[in-house]
């Protein structure tokens, strides 16, 4: 029996991995990485030498995959990493795990090593009721945007959690604004995080029209978790 250990990498702030995952890392044949160089830092941070790294990440050869489930079949242990956080949440890590389930089920136990969720901490300081809700992923660049937002308005019923990148963030406040004022959903409360657990973390809380200012007047920079509440 071997094992696979989807480990958890912290999202900006290197002080936020834990214990097991710096033990896990230690421990395991093998690291898969989404990039070698950033998982290398955290290596290098924690004093974790003389690791073989394995690059997989979307665009990994259909070789590269079957390099990997013969290293598991071998009896190798492995980590599987992504830059920052939890592997396989709007990550391609998903792929391999759904594959060792199919092919190795009897051979591979793959165990969560738990830590830091960009998702999971937005949610946790919105203020927002988290008995339930929706999370969307990264919004599409261009084609489907429309049609994502039209989904968070027909949820209303739910708290609705989704990434967005600095590039778009002003434009996709436009196309709320838009769509809620013909929904009459313009009190919708939201609640806006960008470069969480970061030096310059910052965050926007209000209706569409008060995050729209706040984020007009500061400067537009790193990675963006929009929450959106319910709203009855």
């Amino acid at each position: 029996m071997s094992y696979l250990y989807i480990t958890a990498t912290p999202i900006g702030n290197l002080d936020d991995i834990t214990f097991r995952a710096i033990n896990t890392l230690k421990s395991v044949d093998y690291i898969l990485c989404e990039d070698t160089r950033q998982t290398q830092k955290i290596l290098s941070k924690f004093n974790i030498n003389n690791k073989r790294l394995i690059s997989y990440h979307q665009h990994s050869s259909l070789y590269k995959t079957d390099k990997i489930i013969s290293l598991l079949e071998e009896g190798n242990n492995m980590a599987l990493v992504t830059d920052a956080g939890t592997p396989c949440i709007s990550d391609p890590g998903y792929m391999l795990v759904s594959l060792v389930r199919e092919n190795l089920k009897d051979k591979v136990k793959i165990i969560p090593i738990p830590g830091a969720s960009a998702v999971i901490s937005a949610l946790s300081v919105s203020g927002f009721n988290l008995s339930s809700f929706i999370f969307l992923g990264f919004i599409p660049n261009k084609n489907g945007r429309e049609k994502f937002i039209k989904t968070i308005v027909d949820n209303s019923k739910y708290v609705v959690c989704f990434y967005e990148s600095c590039y778009r963030i002003e434009k996709l406040l436009d196309q709320i604004e838009k769509i809620f004022k013909d929904k009459n959903q313009l009190s919708r409360k939201m609640f806006i995080i960008r470069e969480i657990t970061k030096m310059f973390e910052t965050s926007y809380y209000g209706d569409i029209q008060d995050i729209k200012i706040q984020i007009k007047n500061d400067t537009i920079k790193g990675e963006f978790v929009v929450v959106i509440d319910k709203f009855n």
